[in-house]
C-alpha cells in the first residue's frame, strides 16, 4: 500500500453508503473508489478496482455478506484487500463467522466517524482495531469453544520464540512493545510475526489470534 487507502463500500442501503462515503471523504489519506449494493456486485467491483479495504455489510439483502467476504479473501493477494465488516449487533456469532471467513474485524454501524476512519487505517495496515476492540472480545468468546477448535491449525510447529511472540500478540502487544519485552529488535519481531502468519495462514493479527485460540496454543481467557 502506498499510503493512499482505496476503499469500496458494500451496503444495500443507499443512505448508509452515502453516510460512509461522506465520513471517509474527510480523511486526507483515503478515497472511496467504488460502491456495491449486493454480494455479486461487490465481487465484480472489488475485482475491477482492487481496493485496499472493503467495508462490508454482513446482512445484505442480495448475497450473503459472509460468503461474499469469503470469496473476496479467496482471491486476495499480498494481504489486499482486507475486509472490515459492519454489523448492527455487538458480540454475535454472525460477526465471528465473518471473521472466520477472512474479515479483519467488525464495527457497529453506530461507530463514531473518527473511530471508523481510524479502524479503516488500522485494517489497511494489518493492525488491530484501535480503542476498546470488540473484535478481540468476540474472538475470545467464540474462537476457543469446542465448536470452533481446530488443533491442527499450525501446519508447521512454531519455534519457541515464535510462540512467545504469539502469546504477546494475543495479549494485545504491538510490535514495538513485543520488542521491548523480549529485548529484540523491531525488525526481528516483524520477521517472527511474518513466519507466524505463514504457518497459520493468517493475513493479520486478528487471524493470528483466532488461530492461537483454535489450535489450543493459547488457553481461552475464561
Amino acid at each position: 500500500m502506498n499510503g493512499w487507502i482505496r476503499v469500496v463500500i458494500v451496503d444495500d442501503d443507499v443512505p448508509t453508503r452515502v453516510g460512509l462515503r461522506t465520513i471517509l471523504s474527510t480523511a486526507s489519506d483515503m478515497e472511496v473508489v467504488g460502491e456495491a449494493a449486493s454480494g455479486p456486485e461487490a465481487l465484480s467491483v472489488v475485482a475491477e478496482l482492487s481496493p485496499d479495504v472493503v467495508l462490508m455489510d454482513i446482512q445484505l439483502l442480495a448475497g450473503d455478506g459472509i460468503e461474499t467476504t469469503r470469496e473476496i479473501m479467496a482471491d486476495a493477494h499480498d494481504g489486499s484487500p482486507r475486509v472490515l465488516v459492519l454489523t448492527t449487533f455487538d458480540f454475535d456469532e454472525y460477526a465471528f463467522e465473518a471473521m472466520r471467513a477472512g474479515a479483519s474485524g467488525f464495527l457497529l454501524k453506530r461507530t463514531p466517524a473518527e473511530e471508523l476512519i481510524e479502524a479503516v487505517r488500522a485494517v489497511a495496515a494489518g493492525d488491530e482495531l484501535p480503542g476498546p476492540d470488540g473484535s478481540r472480545r468476540l474472538i475470545e468468546r467464540f474462537a476457543g469453544s469446542p465448536a470452533y477448535r481446530r488443533p491442527n491449525v499450525f501446519v508447521e510447529p512454531l519455534t519457541t520464540r515464535e510462540s512467545e511472540v504469539l502469546q504477546l500478540i494475543v495479549g494485545g502487544f504491538s510490535n514495538a512493545e513485543i520488542a521491548g519485552v523480549l529485548m529484540i529488535s523491531s525488525e526481528t519481531v516483524k520477521t517472527h510475526v511474518k513466519h507466524i502468519y505463514a504457518k497459520c495462514g493468517a493475513q493479520d493479527r486478528a487471524h493470528a489470534v483466532i488461530a492461537a485460540y483454535q489450535s489450543g496454543l493459547v488457553p481461552r481467557p475464561f
